[in-house]
Order: structure tokens, then sequence, then C-alpha cells
């Protein structure tokens, strides 16, 4: 779930490429939504929330596949990463999250985010799977 604008038209193909990768391993839905409040009223009880935060938790590509191994394990219904817009998450935001995760300590642009994000959920589809994506 993202705070701000539609795919940005130079990064949708790629980010439609790997959520139709991710979909053969399981269901994923965009949810683009313009307020935060919009956003806290999306998450339902039972979700397990990421928040995508440079001041969060690093974690490797394997970790992360561990991270959604364990919601699998656990029969998580839906797993919701969270992504912030131009100002990024709010405290209340934050407060909803089982995890607060790093993708860098860099701050990037929430659409790039989404690119970065689904081909880090991709990678760890295959990591589970045992496939050759991941080296």
């Amino acid at each position: 779930m993202s705070v701000g604008k539609a795919h940005d038209a130079t990064l949708r193909d790629a980010i439609d490429d790997f959520t139709a990768r991710i979909g053969h391993y399981m269901p994923i839905e965009w949810k683009i939504v313009d307020d935060d409040e919009k956003v806290l009223k999306n998450i339902i009880a039972g979700d397990y929330v990421v928040a995508l935060d440079e001041k969060g938790k690093p974690l490797s590509s394997p970790g992360l596949a561990d991270r959604l191994q364990k919601c699998l394990n656990e029969s998580t219904k839906r797993i919701v990463f969270l992504i912030g817009g131009a100002y990024g998450l709010t405290d209340e935001m934050r407060a909803k999250a089982q995890l607060i995760m790093s993708l860098s300590a860099m701050t990037f642009p929430h659409q790039l985010v989404r690119l970065i994000i689904a081909e880090q959920i991709y990678r760890a589809c295959t990591i589970l799977k045992g496939e050759k994506y991941h080296h």
C-alpha cells in the first residue's frame, strides 16, 4: 500500500512485470491511496504490516524470505508493505507495523520503492522455492 500517485509510466512496465511474476507464487495487489488516513483505514485485523522506512531494520534478501515464510507458516491472510509519500510514514502508520524495515539508509521516491520492493518480494519467493534467480 502506497501513498502517492499511480505508477509512473517510466516504472510501470517493470513494476507490472515483477507483480506478474509474484502472482505465480502468491496473490498480490497494489493499493495506491492519496492520503495517510486512507492507508490506516485499509489495514485490517490480522494483517502483518511491514512499514518501509529509512530508519527501520535492514534485512537481507534471504532475511526477507524468512519473514515471508514465517507469515505463510502462521497462515497470515495479508502481508501489507506500507510505502509513505513525500514526507514518509506517520507515527500512526509506524505504530501499526509488526516490522519497520529499511531498504537503505538513503531516501528514495515512493514510486521507485514500489519497484524495489516488488523485485525483492519476487526474489524472496524464488529463494523460498530454491530457484536460481537469487545467487
